[in-house]
């Protein structure tokens, strides 16, 4: 565990070389919230309830949706390795002496806890500035199963785009797969549209999805809503993620002798 605590610290203080990329990310928290607001804001001039929620409710929400959304940044992984294996130097992961899935989880991790701060610190000054009565829960079992959903909604993120990286062994490119990825996350995970708005028919279809609880219900859960969901949507995420987890070694064990790069 020592040596991937090690890849974590190297990637934490990586991130203070790019210091412009921690103004970006905070600005596109910022904008999120704003654009709650504003839209919300009118809306609600006419009703005092939309779905399930009341307006500060709806941003309190959008804040916690973006918070957590926000610090999911694995998209750069598959990305990584579909580069690595192009041009032949993914023999550097395959050499070191770590396990790859797990290097990678190490660098997401760093990358995790040096934004935690900032986007906290976003997220906060727009509470104050708009004068939001932040709705919270204030249940500890309820909490502790959103941030472990929360958590858990992190790795299999990762495992995705990992395994959508290992594709690239396979097919020679892999931007449908990352187009696919990427459109079924941004509407399922709720950070565009709460579901609560959507048919009820339509959320029982994104039920099936691991999407669904990587950022809506914890989010949903942080904010004292669908608390009967909780337990049970750990326990699929979390099948979710072991599914994910036998995915990528049939993938990998099938595919890496098939392997021919050069370089490191």
């Amino acid at each position: 565990m020592r040596k991937y605590w090690e890849i974590s610290k190297t990637y934490m203080k990586a991130q203070l070389v790019w210091r412009a990329d921690v103004i970006f990310n905070m600005i596109f928290t910022i904008s999120k919230i704003l654009f709650a607001y504003l839209l919300w804001g009118i809306i609600f001039r006419q009703k005092s309830t939309v779905g399930l929620f009341t307006f500060h409710g709806m941003l309190s929400y959008y804040i916690v949706s973006s918070f957590l959304s926000q610090l999911e940044m694995s998209d750069g992984i598959s990305g990584e390795i579909h580069a690595r294996i192009r041009n032949g130097t993914f023999s550097k992961y395959m050499v070191i002496p770590v396990g790859i899935e797990k290097y990678f989880m190490a660098m997401e991790l760093g990358v995790v806890l040096f934004y935690l701060t900032f986007d906290l610190l976003a997220a906060a000054v727009w509470v104050v500035i708009f004068r939001i009565r932040f709705v919270f829960t204030t249940d500890w079992k309820i909490l502790l199963c959103a941030v472990a959903m929360a958590v858990l909604g992190m790795v299999f993120m990762v495992q995705l785009n990992y395994f959508l990286g290992l594709l690239t062994l396979k097919y020679q490119g892999i931007d449908t797969f990352l187009m696919i990825k990427n459109n079924l996350a941004a509407l399922v995970t709720g950070t565009i549209v709460p579901l609560a708005l959507f048919p009820e028919i339509i959320v029982k279809a994104m039920r099936l999805l691991p999407f669904y609880y990587v950022t809506y219900l914890p989010s949903m859960l942080l904010t004292g809503m669908l608390r009967e969901e909780a337990f049970q949507g750990l326990l699929i995420l979390f099948c979710w993620c072991v599914a994910m987890q036998i995915l990528i070694y049939v993938v990998w064990e099938k595919s890496r002798r098939k392997y021919d790069g050069v370089g490191i």
